[in-house]
Order: C-alpha cells, then sequence, then structure tokens
C-alpha cells in the first residue's frame, strides 16, 4: 500500500527554503501596508487638501435642488465634533434665502473638524478644499458625509449598493501652483456645463448665477456663507473684487492652468 505524506515536501536546503518565506511575508505585509497607506492618506492638522469623490460608474448623484440643499446642509450639520442628532429633525426642505435650511431649535456652537475653504457640486461629483482642524478631522467628516448622503440618497430613490466611486480621494496642497490655481478650478468647474456661453461677461455671470458653489460667496454674494471659512484665502488672493477679475483672467487660459495641477484635479 502506497501512504501519502500530507506535508507538502520542497526540495532545497532548508535555509532556502525559509528564506524565501521571510521574502514572501516581508513583501506580502509591505503589500498591505502600501495598500492600507492608500486607502487611509495620512491627514495633518493645519494643512490644506483637495478633496474629490464621484458617483459610482460615473452616475448623477445629484439630481435635483432637494438632493444639493441636503448635501450642502450636510457639510455644514456634520462638521461637528460631536456626534449629530437626527439630521431629519433639522432639514427643512424649503430653504431661506441665503440657502441654508433653518435649524428648529438652538443648537450649541459646534466645534470644527475641518474648515472647508471651498466647495463645488457638479451633477456626478464634488470638489472640497478644506483645512483639517482636530486629529482625525477629515477621515471623520468624509465618513459622515459619505455614510449621511448614501443613506439619504438610496432611501429617497429606492436604491441599494454604494453611492461613490470607492473612497474619497485627498491630496494635500503642497505647493505654489496648487495653492494659487485650486480655488480657481474648483469654482471653475460648472463652466463644464455652460454650453453656448463664451464671452467673459456670459461665463462671470453664469458662474456668479450657479447656486451650487461658494463661489458666489467669494464675491460678496450671500449664497451658503454659513458653509465656508473664506478670511484665509480672500485675504491671500486681496479680497473679493481681485479675486473676481482674477478669476476671468483665469478662465481665459483654463485648459493651460488646468495642465499644471493634472496630478491633483479629477479630470
Amino acid at each position: 500500500m502506497q501512504v501519502f505524506n500530507q506535508t507538502p515536501v520542497y526540495r532545497g536546503s532548508d535555509f532556502l527554503y525559509k528564506t524565501i518565506v521571510k521574502l514572501l511575508k516581508l513583501n506580502f505585509h509591505s503589500w498591505c501596508d502600501i495598500m492600507l497607506n492608500m486607502k487611509k492618506p495620512q491627514f495633518a492638522n493645519d494643512h490644506i487638501y483637495h478633496i474629490y469623490n464621484r458617483g459610482v460608474e460615473k452616475r448623477n448623484i445629484f439630481t435635483n435642488d432637494e438632493d444639493h440643499y441636503r448635501f450642502i446642509h450636510n457639510l455644514f450639520e456634520f462638521n461637528d465634533q460631536d456626534a449629530v442628532l437626527n439630521c431629519a429633525y433639522y432639514f427643512n426642505r424649503q430653504p431661506t434665502l441665503t440657502g441654508l435650511p433653518d435649524l428648529k431649535k438652538e443648537r450649541k456652537p459646534r466645534k470644527l473638524l475641518v474648515e472647508i475653504l471651498i466647495f463645488t457640486l457638479m451633477p456626478n461629483h464634488f470638489h472640497l478644499l478644506v483645512r483639517q482642524k482636530k486629529e482625525n478631522g477629515i477621515v471623520k467628516f468624509m465618513q459622515k458625509i459619505g455614510t449621511g448622503y448614501s443613506n439619504y440618497f438610496n432611501k429617497k430613490y429606492e436604491r441599494v449598493g454604494p453611492l461613490f466611486q470607492g473612497r474619497f480621494k485627498a491630496v494635500l496642497v503642497s505647493d505654489d501652483a496648487h495653492f494659487i490655481h485650486l480655488p480657481y478650478y474648483i469654482h471653475s468647474n460648472p463652466l463644464d456645463l455652460n454650453y453656448g456661453s463664451s464671452t467673459s461677461i456670459e461665463v462671470e455671470k453664469f458662474l456668479e448665477n450657479y447656486k451650487w458653489s461658494s463661489f458666489p460667496d467669494y464675491i460678496g454674494q450671500d449664497n451658503f456663507p454659513s458653509v465656508t471659512s473664506r478670511e484665509f484665502l480672500l485675504e491671500f488672493f486681496g479680497g473679493q473684487e481681485r479675486y473676481r477679475k482674477e478669476m476671468i483672467k483665469w478662465i481665459k487660459e483654463r485648459n493651460d492652468n488646468i495642465e499644471k495641477i493634472k496630478d491633483i484635479t479629477l479630470e
């Protein structure tokens, strides 16, 4: 009778076998570390990050005004170190004159996780420029945003499954080109929806009237003023009127300017 040994036999020196096993383990753990770092970037307080994400399979994640209002409300409501109460309690579908829903009762001041410097919502994606204020603040904030809005959207439209295309993307604003061009890039995103307008006046008017962005607030038109912290960037860019003028100049060479920051955009 032939007896089969169930223990695999390695034909070669024991030293070489152990060495190969160690290398395989080392490579596996290194690969795991790389994947974890890709999924969980390290965020530092007071550093600025470009954060963006889009719908799974590039599907639209904002289909009407109510969706936009809900997401922007979440940007305000979820930017708090304290736990968020039932969002439905606070949310009023009728917006105020400044865009944000009415809060139906007194609430204590928020303890910010991040400073939202800039935002723009597009039909199938969003852009944020944020500065972290609390340890692990960006991760906590984006977890609230992703979970809260996905639950709202899936319930409203009777769907299941992920809404966003994986984890949010985040890039550190680490050099002058990023810092100078990103605000204009994020605020000019709606021009991709601007069919037909070509003159500077038409383009400027279109951006002024695009409600789902912080651009109107940056040029002195109250839109969602309580959502963003604008003092830092407005001081750097020379105030509201200067920002408006420089924005129009930037748009005239928009394609070339985007090329300068293509490594940190959604293009």
